[in-house]
């Protein structure tokens, strides 16, 4: 008998910077390599690669995963985040003006935000749990159609 499946991702993101971050990490290297080239040549090659490697590395960081898994323990993971799936209400793909909207003038201080400021678009879900105080989470993604439907998928019938 083969083992049960603990949890299948429906749907899978990372929310990586763009192309054009990942160029600014060399050209800060460079710079910063300019700085200290008046001590020493060899001093601002190592800086240049010092630099340049802790960018790249920062920049890695930043990129959370986004997913959404269905089986023993559904719901949406968003980094360290996690809504279960029986809290997950309403959800809304948002386009950039909306995104714009609801991370700008339409925020509520209370939600939990996931956002990378390199993504343009973004999901929104409404949290329906009493005892929690946040009214919806705003998740960013690259795919946010896909990653709407894959929470609809995944959410129970409202009662």
């Amino acid at each position: 008998m083969p083992p049960a499946v603990e949890s299948a991702d429906v749907f899978v993101e990372r929310q990586w910077p763009s192309a054009g971050a990942w160029v600014l990490a060399p050209f800060g290297g460079l710079l910063a390599g300019l700085v200290v080239f008046p001590l020493s040549e060899v001093t601002a090659l190592a800086t240049a690669i010092v630099v340049t490697a802790t960018i790249v590395l920062l920049l890695a960081r930043t990129a959370d995963r986004v997913s959404v898994s269905d089986g023993t323990d559904p719901g949406l993971r968003a980094g360290r985040a996690f809504l279960d799936a029986w809290h997950i209400g309403e959800v809304r793909a948002l386009d950039a003006e909306a995104t714009r909207h609801v991370l700008g003038p339409g925020a509520d201080a209370r939600a939990y935000l996931a956002h990378r400021g390199w993504i343009r678009t973004a999901v929104q879900v409404e949290v329906r749990d009493d005892a929690d105080p946040t009214p919806y989470w705003v998740v960013s993604s690259r795919r946010a159609d896909e990653l709407a439907r894959a929470l609809q998928a995944i959410r129970p019938p409202v009662a």
